[in-house]
Parts: C-alpha cells; sequence; structure tokens
C-alpha cells in the first residue's frame, strides 16, 4: 500500500500518539508498504527511512510547549505527487483538516483516528462552555472519514453518544525489549530517594501540563514521609509544579530518551498517574512492561489497562483518602514485587509488530468501505 499519514504532531515529540506512528510507520515501512508523514515542522524530514514533508506552523496560546500545523493547499499537491491509496488523518484539528478536505475532493479512502480528547482539556483551562462548540467541530471532520477509530473502547462509545461513527480501536503496543524489568538501576533509586533509608518511590512519566493534574500528587508528601516522587518529562506546567513541591522529595528530570527513560520506567516502586483526561494513557502499559505495577485514578481507558489488585491499583481522582488507602500496596514488598510481575505478563501480549498488523487490517477496511460507497454512487447516478 501507498500510505499517507497526516498528523498534528510526529517525533521529536514524545507523547502517547508520537510513540505509536514512530514504531508503526517503521513497521510497516519494513512490511514493504510506502510510507509518507505530514506534520507540523518539527525540525525532521526523514525518520528511519520514512520520509517526513514539514508543514508551515504555528504556536497555539492554550497549547505552547509545540508548533501546530496550518491546514494549506500544499496538502493537495502533496496527495497529488504521491498518490496513496489511503490517507490517515491523525487527530484532524488544524493542519490535519487538510488532509481530510483534500481525501473527499480526491476520493482517496479516508481513515481518521481520534486521540486527544481536547473536550475534556476545556475543564483544565476553564472553559467548559465552549465543549458543545469543539464537539460540532470534532464531529465536522470525523464524520467525513470512510472509517473512524479512537484509541480505547470507552472512548469509542463516547465518540458514538456524541454522533461520531467511531468504528474501531487502535491497537497498543510495547517496545518490549526497551521497556523492562533489567533496566532497574539501583544508584537512580538511591538519588531519587535522596539516599534515605527506607523510602518507597513512585515515578511519573509524561507531559506536565494542568489537564495531568499532577498537582494532586503533592498531599501524598504530606501524608506519608517515607515517599519520595520522579517526575519525568516537560511541558508548560514544570515552572509551576517545580514551585509547587519545592521543600519535598521530588526531583523533576525533564525529558529522558534512550536507555535513560527505560531506566526511569524500571526503577520505581510503583508508577503513579493521577490523570484522568487521558485517551489512553500509552505510558501504563510502559511501565507495566517495565514490571512495575502503577497506582493510577479511576477512568476508562486507564481500566482498559490495569486489573486492580493485580496489576495496579486504582482510586478516585481528587480523593485524598482513597489514594491514601491506594498507597498502602507499597507496605507489601511481597505483593508489590507479585503485581510488578504479572503486569509484565500481561503487557508482553502487546507487542508493535501485533499492533501495526491490526492497523494495516483497519486501512484494509477503509479502501473496501470507499470502493462500496464509490460504486453506490455510481448506481444512483446511472439510474
Amino acid at each position: 500500500m501507498r500510505i499517507l499519514i497526516a498528523t498534528e504532531t510526529f517525533v521529536p515529540a514524545t507523547d502517547g500518539i508520537c510513540t505509536r506512528l514512530a514504531h508503526m510507520t517503521v513497521a510497516m515501512k519494513d512490511l514493504g508498504h510506502e510510507i509518507i508523514v505530514v506534520s507540523p515542522d518539527l525540525g525532521i524530514t526523514e525518520y528511519k527511512g520514512v520520509e517526513v514533508i514539514p508543514m508551515d506552523s504555528f504556536n497555539f496560546p492554550l497549547y505552547k510547549s509545540r508548533p501546530w500545523g496550518l491546514p494549506s493547499r500544499k496538502m493537495k499537491t502533496i496527495i497529488q505527487n504521491f498518490k496513496p491509496d489511503i490517507i490517515h488523518a491523525v487527530n484532524p484539528f488544524f493542519m490535519v483538516t487538510s488532509a481530510v478536505k483534500y481525501a473527499k475532493q480526491l476520493g482517496i479512502p479516508l481513515l481518521a483516528s481520534y486521540h486527544t480528547h481536547l473536550p475534556d482539556y476545556l475543564d483544565s483551562y476553564n472553559l467548559p462552555l465552549l465543549k458543545p462548540i469543539l464537539w460540532d467541530y470534532i464531529r465536522f471532520w470525523h464524520n467525513d472519514a470512510d472509517l473512524n477509530v479512537t484509541v480505547s473502547e470507552s472512548l469509542k462509545v463516547e465518540l458514538i453518544q456524541q454522533g461520531i461513527a467511531a468504528e474501531g480501536v487502535m491497537p497498543r503496543g510495547i517496545d518490549l525489549k526497551k521497556r523492562h524489568p533489567k533496566f532497574f538501576d539501583q544508584n537512580l533509586y538511591n538519588k531519587w530517594t535522596f539516599g534515605l533509608d527506607n523510602q518507597k518511590l513512585l515515578v511519573y512519566v509524561g507531559r506536565l501540563a494542568a489537564e495531568k493534574d499532577l498537582d494532586h500528587l503533592l498531599p501524598i508528601l504530606s501524608y506519608r514521609e517515607d515517599i519520595c516522587l520522579a517526575i519525568v518529562g516537560d511541558g508548560p506546567e514544570r515552572q509551576y509544579l517545580e514551585e509547587l513541591f519545592t521543600g519535598t522529595k521530588t526531583t523533576f528530570t525533564g525529558f529522558l530518551t534512550g536507555e535513560d527513560l527505560s531506566k526511569a520506567y524500571a526503577t520505581g516502586d510503583a508508577f503513579i498517574f493521577p490523570s484522568v483526561s487521558e485517551t489512553f494513557g500509552l505510558v501504563i502499559s510502559e511501565s507495566m512492561a517495565s514490571g512495575v505495577p502503577v497506582i493510577a485514578a479511576e477512568n476508562g481507558p486507564t481500566l482498559e489497562q490495569i486489573t486492580p489488585n493485580q496489576t495496579g491499583m486504582i482510586y478516585q481522582s481528587g480523593n485524598i483518602k482513597s489514594l491514601m488507602e491506594a498507597l498502602k500496596i507499597l507496605d507489601n514488598p511481597l505483593k508489590l514485587k507479585k503485581m510488578g510481575l504479572r503486569a509484565r505478563r500481561e503487557a508482553e501480549k502487546y507487542s508493535w509488530k501485533n499492533a501495526t498488523s491490526m492497523l494495516l487490517n483497519y486501512y484494509e477496511e477503509t479502501i473496501h468501505l470507499s470502493s462500496q460507497k464509490l460504486s453506490h454512487l455510481s448506481k444512483l447516478v446511472n439510474q
């Protein structure tokens, strides 16, 4: 297949969308498919043999941590020159709406995938009154697709309730070699627990943004004197959070990559995940692959990854009593170890090879559905 992927973000950004696309595009290329990625200008024109075409970009006031691409007629030229068998529109919102528009105009099969749950983000930015308008906008662009998919069953249900014909769930994948218990690093553990005895280490990996609810973790350090926190990542809230956690046993590492990131995942006693705005939260599965159980705020996508009391612990967001109850697992090292082993076994089911195969099946289904629609229209015209 000739596959054009238009996306609002790509590497070197490090969020869950980029992780999925980076692994899957390379896997599809290795299987013999021809692929180009069209993304905002993030400073690259190639990723591991996959051509990346940068588009004119701008900074969005509510989301300043990365550039956003502008809708452009250039997308039509790119499509016409590449002649794809299918276009995959990832999160059509700004630039990617051009891919939706010209795919339909040129009669090319179109799959749209929904990853970032922007309506929920409006609550974090005190703009809840804009939700109906935003849903209308999202609905407009997704309903032009031949097939819509998203990243969790619970989000699929919500999209259907909002009038978007979501028909599939994108498979998850994990790099089981880079996310592995073998990367546990005692020296790093000692560093992040400040060389103190009888400490427990909680690790968070992800963007530092308002919708991640990282401020909810501060009370932990008041209620328990035996817990240290490592926050891995960067984002618009970093300065605020560093000031908020001043004087506590918290380490802010900034972005980590490669083996440093592998060590970060594997070195905590548990992974802490307070966000309930996630459409999936791939870092949960990556922590599980690292043999580290997850303590997470309850929401649908999280429960699709964690089996409570088996591979992790669940608590009610914003409820400190519930959170402290979940943290009691840290006081039972044997149970915690068994939980980490079960988490690893669960994660081993999700290789990127299997995930890519499932996505390619969705592409073939999209091409088939598009062909059926064209055939139906042709019959109507000839009647």
